[in-house]
């Protein structure tokens, strides 16, 4: 049986705003968290903020919310400097890693709290509270108490929460962290689906590429307190502009190669490289699991490990010189420990960085 899902609310849909970030600078003492980091998300958009535990991302988010003072550049919403707004007047919706719902309150008052605070008429109160519950499929868990809710409803709530106000701009900090995997991906998919129903300017902060691969318009990558790369899911992950974008998002294989004439040659196979502006000479180049096959001649080595992984499987193969390379291929090819293979890579363009 299939459900479906619930029409999104007349009174929640909203007009997305532009949001920019322009060379903002954060400092925690000697710490420069925020190094001139600059992005423009447009109306309605969903962009996820991705990178590694301490790239600057969380510090971003809060930097926009009103959450930290910035130490140079401005922050816009829909054009208006809001960098010394404070953040209850700046109209944004946040939802947290940990759920932050008042224990002392049923789930229709945590979800009611904003709007009381905002004085809306109790008329018009009850009416999106039941709008955004029915949105999250809890309006029958309205009269609980957040400690009788699983953490998925829990977050649920909390979403809930963050919408009812009709923010201009929707904050979310690794919102689903907490969760198991099965849920993670069910409210993944329904934060998508809802911000998508109501138009909602949405930025994301995760360290799951997969999450963001999955739900975002755009993704920018961040290392070191600024953006490395900004792009479509596809983009990013065919067309990675740095070393490190290729490393951090996907799976890649590092091989070494010869790099000559904008053609990286990497184990006797010819592939284009995607940055141009790398000098000839020894590379490492970085190649995705898929774009390398098993062969009848090719570079041979020994097979270590193969993994079942439902639609694909991906083998880990020690090639003679010690290299290790992951083949991800179809689940019919079963491969044993132990076994002796060759590969061939497939010809896809791959980034490269000079060795150092």
């Amino acid at each position: 049986m299939t459900t479906t899902a619930p029409a999104a609310p007349t009174s929640l849909i909203t007009t997305g705003a532009a949001v920019e970030l322009e060379a903002v600078e954060k400092r925690y003492g000697s710490h420069r968290a925020l190094a001139g980091l600059s992005l423009r998300v447009e109306p309605g958009e969903f962009v996820s903020l991705l990178g590694p535990s301490g790239c600057g991302k969380t510090t971003a988010l809060r930097a926009l919310a009103g959450l930290e003072a910035i130490d140079a550049g401005a922050i816009r919403i829909d054009g208006a400097d809001v960098a010394a707004v404070p953040v209850e007047k700046r109209d944004i919706g946040m939802v947290f890693q940990q759920y932050s719902l008042f224990p002392h309150m049923t789930v229709r008052q945590n979800v009611a709290f904003g709007l009381e605070m905002r004085k809306v008429p109790a008329a018009a109160r009850r009416e999106r509270v039941v709008e955004a519950l029915d949105m999250v499929h809890l309006v029958d868990f309205a009269d609980r108490w957040p400690h009788q809710l699983s953490g998925g409803q829990q977050q649920r709530v909390a979403l809930a929460r963050a919408l009812v106000t009709r923010p201009r701009v929707l904050l979310l900090d690794e919102p689903l962290s907490a969760l198991d995997a099965k849920v993670r991906v069910s409210l993944r998919d329904e934060i998508r689906r809802i911000q998508t129903d109501l138009g909602i300017t949405t930025v994301f902060v995760t360290h799951d590429q997969e999450e963001a691969l999955a739900v975002s318009d755009r993704i920018a990558v961040m290392n070191a307190g600024d953006i490395e790369q900004v792009g479509t899911p596809e983009e990013l992950y065919r067309r990675p502009v740095s070393a490190f974008a290729a490393d951090f998002v996907g799976q890649s294989n590092r091989l070494p190669g010869d790099l000559r004439d904008g053609d990286v040659f990497v184990y006797g196979f010819r592939v284009p490289a995607l940055d141009a502006g790398t000098p000839d000479g020894p590379v490492t180049a970085f190649v995705r699991p898929e774009d390398v096959a098993f062969a009848a001649e090719g570079v041979t080595g020994t097979v270590v490990a193969s993994s079942f992984l439902g639609s694909i499987r991906r083998t880990t193969v020690r090639l003679d010189d010690d290299t290790v390379v992951t083949v991800q291929h179809e689940v019919g090819d079963r491969r044993t420990t132990g076994d002796a293979v060759a590969l061939r890579l497939l010809g896809a363009p791959v980034a490269v960085a000079p060795l150092a």
